[in-house]
C-alpha cells in the first residue's frame, strides 16, 4: 500500500493559531509604523539653529542642518531596529502562547471527536461525561451524550422490537408448516383432514397478516407526523368503533356501559378509529366470560378532552402497567398470549403521542385494567 506524503491537513488548532499570530503581526507592523513617524515627528520638533550656523563635534565643526538630519536619521534607526526584534518576539510568542491555549481548550473538541469514533452498536454505552469547562464545549458535550442516550434507546427499542416481531410471526409460519408437512406425509388424508388443515392454515395466515398490518401501523404512528387533521369527535369514534368489536363482546357475554359525551379534538379520523378499537379490542379480548366493559368520553378542561376505557379481566401487578404499552406485551405475559399480536396498546400510544396527547394505564381493584387516553380539545 502506498501512503501519500504531503502537507498536513489544516486542523482548527492551526487555524486558530496562525489567525491569532496574523492578527499580532498586523497590529505589531501598525504599531511600529506609528513609532516610526512619532520618533521622526518628535525629532523634526527639536528647535533648528540659524543656517550656516557650525556645532563643534568631537573636535569637528559640523553644519547645525546636517547634525540634525544625521541625529534625526540614527533615531529612526535604531527604534527601526529595536522595533524589529521585539516584533519578532512578539510574533514568536503570540503563535507560541496560541498554539498552547489553544490546544487547552480544544481538548473537549478532541474527546468528543475521539468518543465518536470509537462507537459503535456494541458500545453505544460510552460517554464524553464531563468534560472539565463550562463553556460552549461543555454544552456541546453534554448535548452529544443526550443523543447518544436518544440513539441508544432507538436501537435497544429496534432490537428488542426486531426480535419480538421475529418470534411471533415464526410461530403462524411454523403452525403453517408443521400441519402441511403432516398432512402431506399422511397417504390416507381424505377430504375431511384436508378442509381441517386448510382451516388451520387460514387461522395461522390470519393471524401473521393482521400482525403485519400491525406492525406497519405501528411504524406509521411511531415518530412519525399526521397525514391528515380534521375535527373528530370521540363519542363518534367510540361508537364507530364498537361496531366491528360488538359481536365478539356478545359470544364471550360481556356487558358494555357507554357514557358519552361529545369530546372533540383534532386528528386523524383512521387513528383515532384505531385507537378507540384497539382499547375495546383489549378490553374484550382480556375480558373474563361475563364479564364488563365500561367506556366513556368527555372533557377534562378548555384544552382537552378524554377517553377512558375499563374493563373487568385478570389481577395485574400495578408495575407492570407501564411496560403494556410495549410492543409484544398482553396483560403482563409477554408473547404468550395466542389471540391478538400485542401491539394494541403499542399502537395507542404511538398514536396518542402522535396528536400531542398521552395516555395512562392503572389496574382496576379486582381485576381488570382502565385505559385512559388525553387529547387537546379542538378550538
Amino acid at each position: 500500500m502506498i501512503r501519500r506524503i504531503g502537507l498536513p491537513t489544516r486542523t482548527l488548532r492551526a487555524r486558530v493559531t496562525l489567525l491569532a499570530t496574523s492578527l499580532v503581526a498586523v497590529v505589531s507592523v501598525v504599531l511600529l509604523w506609528l513609532a516610526w513617524r512619532l520618533v521622526g515627528d518628535s525629532v523634526a520638533a527639536v528647535p533648528q539653529l540659524p543656517p550656516g550656523t557650525l556645532v563643534r563635534v568631537d573636535g569637528v565643526d559640523v553644519e547645525a542642518s546636517v547634525l540634525s538630519e544625521h541625529l534625526r536619521q540614527q533615531a529612526r534607526e535604531r527604534m527601526v531596529a529595536a522595533g524589529l526584534v521585539a516584533f519578532v518576539f512578539v510574533v514568536l510568542a503570540a503563535g507560541i502562547l496560541a498554539w498552547t491555549f489553544t490546544s487547552r481548550v480544544l481538548r473537549p473538541l478532541r474527546e468528543i471527536t475521539d468518543t465518536a469514533r470509537r462507537l459503535s452498536v456494541e458500545s453505544m454505552g460510552e460517554r464524553i461525561g464531563d468534560v472539565g469547562s463550562h463553556d460552549e464545549l461543555a454544552e456541546l458535550a453534554h448535548t452529544f451524550d443526550a443523543m447518544l442516550n436518544r440513539l441508544q434507546a432507538a436501537f435497544e427499542a429496534q432490537r428488542h422490537f426486531v426480535a419480538n416481531a421475529s418470534h411471533e410471526l415464526r410461530t403462524p409460519l411454523a403452525v403453517i408448516r408443521t400441519e402441511l408437512d403432516v398432512t402431506l406425509s399422511d397417504d390416507e388424508a381424505d377430504e375431511a383432514e384436508l378442509r381441517r388443515m386448510a382451516g388451520v392454515v387460514r387461522d395461522a395466515t390470519d393471524r401473521a397478516e393482521r400482525l403485519v398490518n400491525s406492525l406497519l401501523l405501528l411504524a406509521r404512528t411511531d415518530g412519525a407526523g399526521l397525514a391528515v387533521t380534521e375535527r373528530v369527535d370521540l363519542a363518534e369514534v367510540v361508537n364507530s368503533a364498537w361496531l366491528s368489536v360488538r359481536a365478539n363482546a356478545e359470544r364471550k357475554g360481556v356487558t358494555a356501559r357507554f357514557h358519552l359525551v361529545a369530546a372533540p379534538t383534532v386528528g386523524d379520523p383512521a387513528l383515532l378509529e384505531r385507537v378507540a378499537g384497539n382499547l375495546l379490542e383489549n378490553g374484550v379480548t382480556h375480558n373474563v366470560e361475563n364479564g364488563w366493559l365500561d367506556v366513556s368520553t368527555g372533557v377534562v378542561d378548555d384544552a382537552r378532552v378524554m377517553l377512558r376505557v375499563r374493563s373487568s379481566g385478570g389481577v395485574i401487578d400495578p408495575e407492570a402497567v407501564t411496560g403494556l404499552f410495549e410492543p409484544f406485551r398482553r396483560a403482563g405475559v409477554a408473547r404468550t398470549a395466542r389471540t391478538g399480536a400485542g401491539l394494541g396498546l403499542s399502537i395507542v400510544h404511538a398514536a396518542v403521542h402522535a396528536h400531542g396527547g398521552s395516555v395512562h394505564a392503572e389496574p382496576v381493584p379486582g381485576g381488570g385494567l382502565a385505559v385512559t387516553v388525553v387529547l387537546p380539545a379542538a378550538r
